[in-house]
């Protein structure tokens, strides 16, 4: 029997990646089938399941693959921040340019955002105010930017911070502008399935001479429990080449301008 060739880090995530899509999709799978499907030991197999459940992305118990509620990975950080990667890198290399030094920016907890934190690095004189943690922490270092963090109820699950606190702190601040991003959208309307989010949001619009929405494709077509306003709040949609055409004409039927980038070619 010919040995099998060690596959590099990068091959093994992305065959974790796939099996956390197929427990996803199924809700619960048994583990001795997830090792047939991807043709691995079984000890492999719970050598990646192990994995998942150590950085919270499924359960595992009694010989099954268990499925996080539908909620839980459609908000929690931990299941966005490495979704869709390229095309949010591509929407935020499309935003860089217009972020000028000197200047005032809001940015949501959004991790599409996230990719943008090594552009703004590079700025000077650039005060960032966010209630995200985790984009704090990632410009935390960076000498030209100050970074003011809202503070309010930390949501561990999102690392960031919502209610009245980071509302009123919003209402005392003028910014010049605000990069926001959404979970659902639908025929051009906004939707979050947390209230206190949408809430944040709003704030974050009335405190912001302008607003761009940076949402990838994989966000339309969906509708969450609370609505929060249109496209017609934000002076630009940026979206990614695999928005479905009927949501880009919905966009362009409030008037608002719509940029679709090539997420295979994420230059400005």
């Amino acid at each position: 029997m010919t040995a099998r060739t060690r596959l590099s880090q990068a091959a093994v995530e992305e065959r974790r990646q796939a099996v956390l899509r197929q427990v996803v999709e199924h809700g619960e799978t048994r583990i001795d089938d997830l090792a047939t499907r991807f043709d691995v030991s079984l000890m492999t197999m719970h050598r990646d399941l192990d994995d998942l459940a150590h950085r919270h992305l499924l359960r595992k118990e009694r010989g099954r693959a268990i499925a996080f509620p539908a909620l839980t990975m459609e908000t929690a950080t931990r299941f966005r921040e490495n979704a869709a990667i390229a095309a949010k890198t591509a929407l935020c290399a499309a935003v860089v340019g217009r972020i000028k030094p000197g200047s005032t920016v809001l940015i949501d907890d959004s991790t599409t955002l996230y990719p943008l934190a090594p552009a703004l690095a590079q700025l000077n004189q650039l005060t960032v105010v966010t209630n995200s943690v985790g984009l704090a922490q990632h410009l935390g270092s960076a000498p030209g930017v100050d970074v003011t963090l809202l503070g309010g109820r930390y949501h561990s699950d999102f690392n960031s911070c919502t209610g009245p606190s980071v509302t009123r702190t919003l209402s005392r601040i003028h910014a010049d502008l605000a990069l926001m991003s959404a979970t659902a959208v639908l025929d051009g309307r906004l939707f979050h399935p947390l209230s206190e989010y949408a809430e944040v949001k709003l704030a974050m619009l009335a405190s912001a001479e302008r607003a761009l929405l940076l949402v990838d494709h994989s966000k339309f077509g969906k509708t969450a429990t609370h609505a929060y306003g249109t496209v017609a709040d934000y002076q630009a949609v940026i979206t990614d080449t695999g928005t479905p055409d009927a949501e880009i004409a919905a966009i362009r039927g409030f008037g608002v301008p719509i940029e679709a980038v090539d997420p295979g070619d994420p230059s400005p």
